[in-house]
């Protein structure tokens, strides 16, 4: 399988969106029937096929959103960490578990399991094209369902090369699909049947895939965008606070859903933050060349954005101290930065998606605390500072990480996601697998009981007993 020979102009149409449903619905008969170390020998298999052609598939992804060889290498590897934890613990997860009766059912052996639904349909977003949309398929087809995968149009490929991939593993039933195209084909998947819809996008267009959804009751799960905050107090590095908001705003030209988009800094170290933050910033460029940091912006429209956000600073009173529109030359944006921002401008309040960071003084981390909990946004946050735990707890967001960037996104066992309008749901650890199944319980009567409570042959002297019971057991709290 090579590059050249993945179509990425395909539009499929409605009736193929249904078809493949049902396929995957016979599919996914075959595939829960098999047991956890049988989905996770084929699971270990696609993952050996990922990693042996890793640099074919960085290569995809840069040319189909452009994203740098060493960013994509960078996702793959956090990717395959992804999925071999999800087949590995799927049966601790998710198999079936003892769980203790109470007194009054102290006859009964009970048990509980989680079981797959049946067929998820993924659609996917093209900023990480394979460590965010795997979140979805692996930890969905280790609970032993079968997907159907929607890849954005601006990262096609990469998600027919993942499906073509599995499909060498496993080559009995379209257990993996992928249909192409627009919005358009993500709605169709929509109302096909499946049974859960994992969505990663932005806020504006989730809302539309709930709405979508909400005529068959087909549940979801929203990966939505975030306006991520990182905070420095007095006592921080200051050198390694600016590197992680350097690396948070600029990384995938700051195309991350997850991405440093607010600073807020303790005035004492205001200033130093500020010098090493443009010193490290002013040595990333974006460009199409090998020595470049970082690509270009992949949806077009998404800079008539950042230039908006960018001017709408500018004219209430913000300084650009590095970048600014100057900057932007094409689908290129270099790095910027800007101070004295104005917290209810386009810059503060919405998702910008792009290499900018705002940097704001604070006097406190009281303040910085109630600044970042204004945003209606609440996905992630990064801490710098001795008693950055203490500040982290107070924070409202799905994610935080102290004295550093974003690494709770790394570790397999954790979740991932937001609260508010950064969406609901999680990704990832064991939460992850159990979001693609649902709960079944069980019990088992072991013998009948001394207090044969759901009958109509109880007693006056069991009602009696039952009263008795309600005191001694509940009455002295």
């Amino acid at each position: 399988m090579t590059v050249t020979e993945i179509d990425t102009t395909t539009q499929a149409s409605d009736d193929t969106v249904t078809q493949a449903v049902r396929d995957a619905r016979t599919a996914s008969e075959w595939w829960a029937e098999l047991t956890f170390e049988q989905r996770a020998r084929r699971l270990d298999r696609w993952r050996g096929i990922i990693a042996r052609r890793a640099s074919e598939l960085a290569d995809v992804v840069h040319r189909d959103m452009g994203k740098p060889h060493p960013d994509a290498m960078l996702e793959i590897a956090m990717a395959l960490e992804h999925l071999v934890w999800a087949s590995k613990n799927a049966r601790n997860v998710l198999g079936r578990r003892s769980v203790r009766s109470s007194l009054l059912t102290v006859n009964q052996a009970a048990s509980v399991e989680y079981r797959p639904l049946g067929v998820i349909g993924v659609i996917g977003p093209w900023n990480y094209p394979v460590f965010t949309p795997l979140g979805s398929l692996s930890f969905s087809l280790a609970a032993g369902n079968a997907v159907v995968y929607k890849p954005s149009e601006f990262a096609p490929a990469v998600g027919q090369w993942l499906v073509r991939a599995f499909a060498e593993v496993v080559p009995e039933h379209p257990v993996l699909q992928v249909v192409t195209g627009d919005g358009s084909v993500g709605a169709a998947l929509c109302l096909a049947g499946v049974d859960k819809i994992g969505f990663t996008g932005s806020t504006a267009t989730g809302k539309k895939v709930m709405a979508a959804c909400a005529g068959t009751l087909t549940p979801v799960l929203m990966e939505c965008g975030g306006k991520d905050a990182l905070i420095l107090d007095a006592d921080g590095d200051v050198g390694a606070a600016a590197d992680a908001a350097v690396w948070g705003a600029l990384s995938n030209s700051g195309q991350t859903c997850l991405g440093v988009e607010r600073v807020y800094v303790h005035e004492q170290v205001y200033d130093e933050f500020i010098d090493k933050t443009i010193t490290l910033a002013a040595r990333v460029h974006a460009g199409p060349g090998v020595e470049d940091k970082i690509g270009p912006i992949t949806m077009p429209s998404q800079v008539a954005v950042i230039r908006r956000h960018i001017d709408d600073a500018v004219s209430r009173g913000g300084r650009v101290v590095l970048g600014g529109l100057g900057s932007i030359s094409g689908q290129y944006v270099q790095p910027t930065i800007m101070v004295d921002v104005p917290e209810d401008s386009l810059a503060v309040t919405e998702e910008t998606f792009g290499p900018t960071m705002t940097i704001t003084k604070v006097a406190s981390m009281d303040e910085a605390v109630e600044l970042v909990n204004a945003s209606p946004y609440a996905l992630g946050a990064s801490v710098f500072g001795k008693d950055g735990v203490a500040v982290a707890d107070r924070l409202r967001s799905g994610g935080a990480s102290v004295n550093s960037y974003v690494m709770y996104a790394a570790v397999p066992n954790l979740p991932l996601g937001g609260v508010g309008a950064s969406g609901f749901g999680r990704v990832h650890g064991p939460d992850g697998l159990k979001e693609f199944t649902y709960a079944r319980s069980m019990t088992r009567q072991r013998f009948r009981s001394p207090l044969p409570l759901t009958t109509f042959r109880r007693t006056a002297r069991i009602d009696w007993l039952v009263k008795v019971l309600i005191r001694a057991l509940h009455g002295r709290h």
